[in-house]
């Protein structure tokens, strides 16, 4: 895995078979960011079997047919949505692709899982959720910055179990190192990529709702900035905003293109979660000038202070949920109104940004 560039970042965690070999066909498509992989390693892990792959770009599928050498490659997009077989299609298509593809994937019988961010206009969310209501299927989102960080898993159980009590309040910090010269052309392109709140800052929202155990939330404020990347007009490299939840819990988050070259991965993320009887801080991907790995989870509460080292001892368990979920047509790695509800708030978050000049 990529620590240096996060469009590449695809964490591998340890096989958790949820169903014996052949049990779960899905296919991958539109190969356009590198999350791809880290989507397809959470499934294989939990026992899906890769059978397919398509995109109209060789290259691409080259390379994902030398890191996935049993898969099988498709002509066409056709051969994989009237494929019997195939139950979900993964994809991590150009995201204002995505919504459109998603609606396409569900008119074909078939669960979908995008990369986020899953659309770039209320539009497309819409239309989605007439397709999944109409057609029973899934529409279901890779928000991996809490699904795919084993920290930010045990935060949800410690949460669960009580540990800091009634969750009032959650800090996100979502910082990304750009890398320019190594981005394709849409990725500069606002109409493309929805903008820096819709697009990295539906990581935020999904894991405010989550930890803080909100149905709905209101956007009190948002803005967006474009502070060091005068020559991609387009591009905003800094987002933020507040919200309030359903419950009084409260949400801030700050998301960033300006990691510099020193730190040692692709971004200091964080998330602190503050409860009435303690908080929780996540140093997810690195614990600066002290230990490269990620996953450090800090809890204080009534019993004292504690620092946990996550790597490699949680795993990664939304994707066996996801798995029976779609074969059992249950809702517990997310439920769809999750799911949706995560995107429309960042939609609306980008809609209503003050641009700083």
């Amino acid at each position: 895995m990529a620590n240096s560039n996060g469009m590449n970042y695809a964490p591998q965690g340890k096989p958790r078979p949820v169903v014996e070999k052949g049990g779960f066909v899905f296919a991958a498509m539109a190969l356009d960011h590198g999350h791809i992989y880290g989507m397809c390693n959470g499934l294989i892990e939990a026992g899906a079997t890769l059978k397919w792959v398509y995109d109209p770009d060789p290259d691409k599928v080259g390379q994902f047919a030398k890191t996935y050498p049993q898969v099988r490659i498709a002509a066409s997009e056709q051969q994989i949505l009237q494929d019997p077989e195939v139950a979900l299609v993964a994809a991590a298509a150009v995201p204002s692709d995505r919504g459109p593809l998603g609606v396409k994937v569900m008119e074909h019988g078939k669960d979908y899982f995008t990369d986020k961010t899953p659309f770039t206009g209320l539009d497309q969310l819409e239309h989605a959720r007439r397709a999944a209501a109409e057609t029973g299927r899934k529409y279901a989102v890779y928000y991996s910055e809490r699904l795919h960080v084993e920290s930010a898993v045990f935060a949800g159980q410690l949460v669960q179990d009580g540990a800091i009590g009634r969750v009032v309040q959650v800090l996100g910090l979502g910082p990304h190192r750009l890398n320019a010269a190594q981005r394709p052309a849409w990725f500069f392109e606002k109409a493309k990529y929805g903008g820096i709140l819709c697009d990295i800052g539906s990581h935020q929202i999904e894991q405010f709702l989550h930890f803080a155990g909100c149905a709905n939330a209101e956007v009190l404020h948002s803005k967006v900035a474009n502070y060091n990347c005068k020559a991609y007009p387009e591009l905003e490299d800094y987002g933020d905003a507040t919200l309030v939840g359903d419950n009084g819990a409260t949400n801030y988050f700050r998301v960033d293109w300006l990691t510099p070259d020193g730190l040692s991965t692709w971004g200091d993320g964080r998330t602190v979660i503050l409860g009435t009887n303690g908080y929780i801080e996540l140093r997810k991907y690195v614990d600066i000038a002290r230990d490269s790995q990620g996953d450090h989870l800090y809890l204080v509460n009534g019993e004292g202070e504690k620092h946990l080292e996550l790597a490699g001892k949680v795993g990664y368990p939304f994707f066996g949920e996801l798995i029976l979920d779609c074969l059992n047509r249950t809702e517990k790695a997310m439920t769809q109104a999750h799911a949706f509800k995560a995107a429309e708030l960042c939609l609306q978050a980008q809609a209503k940004a003050v641009k700083v000049e």
